[in-house]
């Protein structure tokens, strides 16, 4: 099983046309936010730009490339206080840098037939990869997963068709906006 940083090389050696990641949990006990998540709880207004600005940056290096970084999350209404800090520190920000975020909500809905029920990355359409958390969202490891190529895709196609982009999701929502908590 991959760690965070074999995690991050294995995509990187890979990575040349596009990067899917299915998100399903409500709560990602990580330690990237580098305590982001207690600055956006403790009612700070920006994470920190030291820790964030280099994503960023590489999100338009590689939209300009032409790689597409994309991802959907499910999700069910109301959300957690880390889907707060998400959608407004996370999500925001990485679709104004490119990224193609979009947002399955299941609160009025049933969920997909067809759809996986772990997380997972998808890198360039040929390289599946298995996410593993824990009960409370601590991230476990990865697994390349080549077993599950034809279901990433398909759930790929499922979740994307079923979602809609994030922007117009959040601005449907503004009970949701953490100044509104």
């Amino acid at each position: 099983m991959l760690d965070a940083a074999e995690l991050g090389v294995y995509i990187d050696r890979r990575l040349t046309s596009s990067a899917f990641r299915l998100e399903q949990l409500d709560w990602y006990d990580v330690e990237s936010d580098g305590g982001d998540f207690e600055r956006f709880m403790a009612g700070e207004e920006a994470p920190n730009p030291e820790r964030k600005q280099p994503w960023l940056d590489r999100l338009r290096r590689e939209a300009a490339a032409g790689i597409l970084n994309h991802r959907v999350h499910v999700l069910t209404r109301p959300l957690s206080d880390y889907l707060r800090y998400e959608c407004e520190w996370g999500h925001l920000p990485n679709s104004i840098a490119g990224e193609d975020i979009r947002v399955l909500d299941l609160t009025n809905r049933e969920r997909p037939a067809g759809l996986v029920d772990h997380d997972f990355w998808l890198i360039d359409d040929e390289h599946a990869i298995r996410m593993f958390y824990d009960s409370i969202g601590r991230f476990l490891g990865a697994e390349p997963a080549p077993q599950m190529l034809h279901a990433h895709r398909q759930s790929r196609d499922i979740a994307i068709a079923a979602a809609e982009p994030f922007g117009v999701w959040w601005q449907c929502h503004p009970e949701e906006w953490h100044q509104a908590a």
